[in-house]
């Protein structure tokens, strides 16, 4: 659907309360892009660092998982370091 084919919307029509609900609708998407968009980062990375080959029989080596399970496991606490260290500016008043 492109935003031709949306119809116009007065938002000005909107009382206080449905824009504090349009705004929060849209930071919800917003957050879940982001979310998807780091899950196919992960994946992306964690793939071609461990999977080395085609998995054998639809399942992964011990050693590929293993390798896989540590990359998110990295993967998660870098990104909840810098979160941290966001907030902790953030509260700075950066």
């Amino acid at each position: 659907m492109d935003s031709s084919s949306l119809p116009n919307l007065d938002l000005s029509k909107l009382s206080d309360a449905d824009k504090r609900d349009l705004q929060q609708q849209l930071n919800n998407e917003m957050q879940k892009a982001k979310l998807n968009e780091a899950i196919h980062t992960l994946t992306d990375v964690c793939w071609t660092k461990c999977i080395t080959g085609a998995p054998s029989s639809g399942k992964l080596s011990s050693k590929e998982e293993s390798c896989a399970q540590n990359c998110v496991e990295r993967f998660m606490d870098a990104n909840t370091a810098v979160l941290r260290h966001l907030q902790v500016m953030q509260g700075e008043g950066m």
